[in-house]
């Protein structure tokens, strides 16, 4: 992907100040301003300058692109979106860099909770651990804060929160912090952060809202006569019966096992039959002798019909 020089772009240096980057915008926008421009990349242009000055506008949305031009060869997803509301060109298309570093969400961020001129509410996604979401938890999180000095530069600090994480929240849910977010002005009011919750990876567990699956590897006989497994669940170890006659991809639910809630999710066990190899004397004999007591079973029938 292409690194964007939203500077030059603006014909600006790094060091430009607000109000320079407002000055540079304003008359660049005039000239390459589709009704009255005779360029004729003049609309390309345009559109151009208005994604640069969304980027470099915003304090936080500036922070994070100077952070991402000192390592071009990373792009991140800043920690932080904001409710600015600033868009030249309302509905137009982002690059897939604009995106890949501010996200879809930041176009013409506009939020609908906005309180008062000064006030900005501000959005922050934090990874969980499932078994924060299962019990609940108290977890202090660092965000990175944009700052601007009084030579209108822009600068990340750390911050550190205490944030109660509540028993069954689910994936994509939004926490409030109430007065946690930036006021627009020093000594201004505050506005709120909204905290975005994901999961990280488990070894174990996929999530689809409140319900919960896992892989469960089951050996041919027990496939085959039935078995009693022990599966784990956030709640601890439970036993499990599997039915005779069990094929892969089978799912077995363990009812109000998943993620609390009213009502809770479930737990789904998804067997996965594991064979064992032939590796020795015997273990080839076994298979041998398996495939002579069933002749005739054709486990690919269903392709030949």
């Amino acid at each position: 992907m292409e690194f964007k020089d939203y500077y030059a772009t603006l014909g600006l240096e790094s060091t430009a100040t607000q109000d320079e980057i407002k000055r540079a915008y304003r008359k660049l926008a005039r000239k390459y301003h589709p009704d009255v421009s005779k360029e004729s990349d003049a609309e390309a242009r345009f559109k151009d300058l208005a994604e640069a000055y969304e980027a470099l506008n915003d304090p936080q949305r500036r922070a994070a692109y100077d952070e991402a031009r000192a390592r071009p060869q990373r792009v991140p997803m800043p920690d932080f979106g904001s409710d600015r509301g600033f868009d030249p060109n309302e509905g137009m298309n982002h690059s897939d860099f604009f995106e890949s570093l501010f996200g879809k969400a930041a176009r013409g961020a506009s939020s609908p909770r906005r309180r008062r001129a000064t006030a900005e509410d501000h959005h922050a996604r934090i990874l969980i651990d499932l078994e924060d979401a299962y019990h609940g938890a108290r977890r202090t999180i660092s965000l990175r804060v944009p700052v601007v000095d009084a030579h209108g530069q822009v600068t990340l600090q750390e911050r550190q929160l205490e944030v109660n994480i509540p028993k069954g929240v689910r994936e994509g849910q939004h926490l409030r912090l109430a007065g946690q977010g930036l006021a627009g002005e020093p000594g201004g009011p505050a506005g709120d952060l909204y905290l975005e919750v994901g999961f990280k990876p488990h070894a174990h567990y996929r999530v689809d809202g409140r319900d919960l699956y896992l892989d469960l590897p089951i050996a041919p006989w027990e496939a085959a006569l039935g078995a009693t497994a022990t599966v784990p669940t956030p709640g601890g170890p439970v036993q499990l019966t599997v039915p005779a006659g069990s094929s892969s991809g089978r799912k077995l639910r363990l009812k109000g096992r998943g993620l609390p809630g009213d009502p809770p999710g479930h737990l789904y066990a998804v067997v996965g039959i594991t064979v064992p190899p032939a590796d020795t004397p015997a273990s080839t004999q076994a298979y041998e002798a398996l495939a002579r007591t069933f002749p005739h079973f054709n486990p690919r029938s269903a392709l030949e019909a």
